[in-house]
């Protein structure tokens, strides 16, 4: 199986700098010096597209614009590039959801993936109206997508949960085809929802180690329901020709932090109910020091970021030695970024994926089909 690169659209702005923001952080952290306007966002989407990335994940919180409408206005932008739009079941009806996914997939030409987000932060979910405790959002993220899914198969459905209830529901055109569910959670609820709902389980970038017992442990959860979902993972990466220029690079965007601002954001984080963060916390401690945690791996990002917060940071022949690592690991998908996102998406596009196409694992997406290696009818039949 070859594998598959998507880029990231930074809805809360972006920079030369490490810019804040992402998992449960206050929307004053989201800034950057290049607006996220309507026509940055889509010169980053045009070149993803140009370069060879499948897809565009777009971010979803009180921090950045709104995925779904940002993506809609963006998709006359491109062609073939899809649109992962993130979005937290329990604010919308699940047959409202389920409607809009349709129609967004009619519209763009079938370039809808949906990352659905449990939400892993009670108090940004309460500023949304949304009460529920973090084992509750998991029950009701269940519920959610067993009706969307169903709907999506064309049934005419009466549910009712502890979370859910619809009544007749069903839609009056079908999405065709339907959006594969991209689902992340590192706790055990939020494995079993992986398990029976995800299409792509995502995981943030932790060493190849700890990513494989993850994966191990969410295709056996799977397995046993019969469901095999295949696996991606959420890096940023600085890319350049030589080791040394990509290591400087991440000790400028380390140079410009000042210590109030790593401390502010770790204190918010620190009190994040997600396992995932808990986990993208404990590779660094807050601390500046010792942010080289695997080889290639810089944990620096998550200093003042929420969420996914290490790089792959290398010679393009080095961060394509860890992709296969971590290909190795059980992971085909690979949801990358980096600072700024419209260069970042060259250096690594040029860089990187050359030496994997030449290695048998990358195809760019809008190259032609190869011709059939026989092309004289039923010369094999001599």
């Amino acid at each position: 199986m070859t594998l598959t690169f998507h880029w990231f659209l930074p809805t809360y702005g972006d920079s030369r700098y490490l810019v804040g923001g992402g998992h449960g952080t206050a929307p004053a952290g989201a800034v950057g010096d290049r607006p996220a306007s309507l026509a940055y966002l889509g010169q980053i989407a045009r070149s993803a597209e140009q370069l060879g990335f499948v897809g565009a994940l777009t971010p979803t919180g009180a921090w950045c614009e709104d995925a779904w409408l940002t993506t809609a206005m963006l998709a006359s932008n491109t062609e073939r590039l899809k649109f992962l739009v993130a979005f937290r079941p329990g604010l919308v009806s699940p047959a409202l959801a389920a409607q809009m996914a349709a129609t967004f997939q009619r519209h763009s030409g079938q370039r809808l993936l949906l990352n659905v987000v449990t939400g892993g932060e009670d108090h940004e979910q309460r500023a949304y109206g949304d009460f529920l405790d973090k084992n509750e959002r998991y029950e009701r993220t269940a519920e959610f997508l067993t009706v969307v899914q169903r709907l999506w198969r064309g049934e005419r459905l009466d549910f009712t949960g502890r979370h859910v209830r619809v009544a007749g529901a069903e839609l009056a055109r079908l999405p065709d085809p339907v959006p594969d569910v991209y689902f992340g959670g590192s706790s055990a609820a939020g494995i079993d929802v992986a398990a029976r709902h995800a299409d792509v389980y995502l995981t943030w970038g932790e060493p190849p180690a700890l990513v494989a017992e993850k994966v191990d442990r969410v295709r056996r959860a799977a397995a046993a329901m019969g469901r095999a979902p295949r696996f991606g993972i959420r890096l940023h990466v600085i890319s350049r020709d030589r080791a040394d220029q990509a290591w400087a690079e991440a000790q400028r965007l380390l140079d410009a932090l000042d210590t109030a601002t790593i401390e502010r954001v770790q204190q918010g984080l620190s009190r994040s109910g997600s396992e995932g963060q808990r986990r993208m916390l404990a590779l660094h401690g807050g601390r500046t020091e010792n942010l080289h945690i695997a080889p290639n791996l810089w944990a620096g990002v998550g200093l003042v970021r929420g969420g996914a917060g290490t790089a792959l940071v290398g010679s393009h022949a080095e961060l394509a030695e860890r992709i296969e690592e971590y290909h190795a690991a059980g992971v085909t998908e690979f949801v990358l970024s980096g600072h700024p996102h419209l260069e970042e998406a060259y250096w690594f596009a040029e860089g990187v994926l050359p030496l994997l196409e030449r290695r048998g694992l990358w195809r760019h997406p809008g190259a032609p089909r190869p011709e059939p290696t026989n092309s004289v009818p039923f010369a094999s039949a001599r």
